[in-house]
């Protein structure tokens, strides 16, 4: 039986697991763009391939390096979620 207290932990797990990804693969452009934009600011350089091209880069290199770590992390989840939904039927 399905009671508030599953369902929230059930929430609460699968935040936990997109914040977990969210920040992986969003910090590490988030930090290239900062970068990018003080070299551009300090060098008044505004072409937008600059700003786009090295972001784009590290994104893919993040999702390279950690796409094995990432996938076995939502695998986990998943078979998780599937044992929690047996024990919930009966």
């Amino acid at each position: 039986m399905l009671t508030p207290d599953i369902a929230v932990d059930l929430v609460n797990d699968s935040l936990h697991v997109v914040i977990v990804l969210v920040v992986l693969l969003v910090l590490p452009s988030l930090i290239v763009g900062v970068i990018v934009s003080l070299v551009q600011a300090a060098t008044q350089i505004n072409e937008q391939t600059l700003s786009f091209l090295p972001r784009l880069l590290v994104t893919l290199a993040t999702i390279a390096l950690a796409g094995h770590w990432i996938t076995g992390m939502l695998m986990d989840f998943c078979i998780d979620i599937f044992q929690r939904a047996a024990t919930l039927v009966g």
